[in-house]
């Protein structure tokens, strides 16, 4: 097990993401135990009462441990469908530049 006071480790965090095959709580504590210091939930899936059960077993299972566990969630971002528009005009498309 990684000793998460070891100050190298302190600055590098371990992210899981929880879903249905991940989200119960000997999992979870095993998880931690294997040194994940954050886990991601994935908003676009599931709804409110799955992730507030799982942030809780989260919760505990940090209590439990005394461990430091931030929780991220992962909100869904835009989306653009495609397809015919009402006035059959269309809409010009122009590729993103970063």
């Amino acid at each position: 097990m990684t000793d998460h006071n070891d100050p190298a480790m302190m600055r590098t965090k371990m992210i899981a993401t929880l879903g249905p095959a991940s989200s119960d709580e000997a999992v979870i504590r095993r998880l931690i135990e294997e040194s994940i210091d954050v886990f991601r939930l994935n908003f676009s899936h599931g709804d409110l009462a799955d992730h507030a059960k799982v942030l809780a077993t989260v919760r505990k299972v940090a209590a439990d441990t005394e461990m430091p566990i931030a929780v991220l969630g992962d909100l869904c971002g835009p989306k653009m469908r495609l397809g015919a528009m009402a006035n059959d005009e269309g809409m010009p498309l122009e590729a993103a530049t970063r």
